[in-house]
């Protein structure tokens, strides 16, 4: 899905016009009121964004976005670029910063890639609260375990720092791993970095 949000309505249409050409679906606000009233798409989002806008401009948008914990990518364009502005946009996370008029291409290339991009933030991101869900079976012994395993230790060495016998290590370790669905070693250690272990 694409969000576009500009004060211009021909603007609005031809962008509109330009997405759905190549099979893109689009919502079209005229102002960033007018989209945080809406209800965010649940699925790899981009948005096209003015940057002058009445009422709250785009980079003011960009920065109440982020402060909800909301991740979209943003691509800013606009008929009033200058250097500061547009380091100030990517700066604050913008993935492109296009000035009006832009190549039909360029833009579409733009929102091809921010597309991917947010469809792999989201698959990670749903991988991650898969296994923090996954995780919440762990006892505080497998924990520190696989805090043992994320460092590299061998079992004998974690079984030493933490004052258990190394059958004992791996009991809790190849407990932790069902509880994670871990199916190989390295499969074991992505999860716990996913964890943050």
């Amino acid at each position: 899905m694409i969000l576009i949000v500009d004060d211009d309505q021909d603007i609005r249409d031809s962008l509109t016009d330009l997405f759905g050409s190549v099979g893109m679906q689009t919502t079209a606000y005229g102002s960033t009121n007018e989209m945080l009233g809406g209800t965010l798409p649940d699925g790899p989002t981009c948005l096209v964004l003015d940057l002058r806008l009445p009422g709250s401009s785009g980079l003011e948008l960009q920065a109440q976005l982020a402060s909800q914990g909301v991740d979209i990518p943003i691509i800013f364009i606009t008929g009033h670029a200058d250097v500061p502005t547009s380091v100030r946009a990517m700066k604050a996370g913008a993935l492109d910063f296009l000035s009006k008029p832009f190549r039909e291409q360029e833009l579409l290339d733009a929102v091809t890639d921010a597309l991917r991009r947010d469809g792999e933030r989201r698959s990670a991101q749903r991988e991650r609260d898969w296994v923090r869900q996954l995780a919440q079976e762990l006892t505080t012994r497998e924990i520190d375990v696989l805090k043992g395993v994320a460092r590299g230790l061998l079992n004998k060495q974690i079984a030493y720092e933490l004052g258990i016998t190394e059958v004992t290590v791996k009991m809790h370790r190849s407990s932790a791993g069902k509880k994670l669905k871990s199916i190989s070693v390295a499969d074991m250690v992505r999860k716990i970095d996913l964890l943050g272990l």
